[in-house]
């Protein structure tokens, strides 16, 4: 079986885009992991902040807490 150039070149420009698209497809997958995880750190974060922001509001005032008081 022998190849003509162009055959030859068509070959290798396919094999090109699937090289790049692998790269490309690999870059949005480690995209999508490293957003992910900003933004289970960033709800983490604000999770503690209003946390620690009911905590001092609550802990200043002498209000009685439950129904028997």
């Amino acid at each position: 079986m022998n190849l003509e150039p162009a055959q030859t070149f068509q070959l290798v420009s396919l094999l090109a885009v699937l090289v790049l698209f692998c790269f490309s497809l690999r870059d949005k997958i480690n995209y999508r992991r490293w957003f992910r995880q900003w933004e289970a750190d960033r709800k983490a974060r604000r999770d503690a902040e209003l946390a620690a922001e009911a905590g001092e509001s609550s802990s200043g005032d002498d209000a009685p807490k439950g129904p028997w008081s």
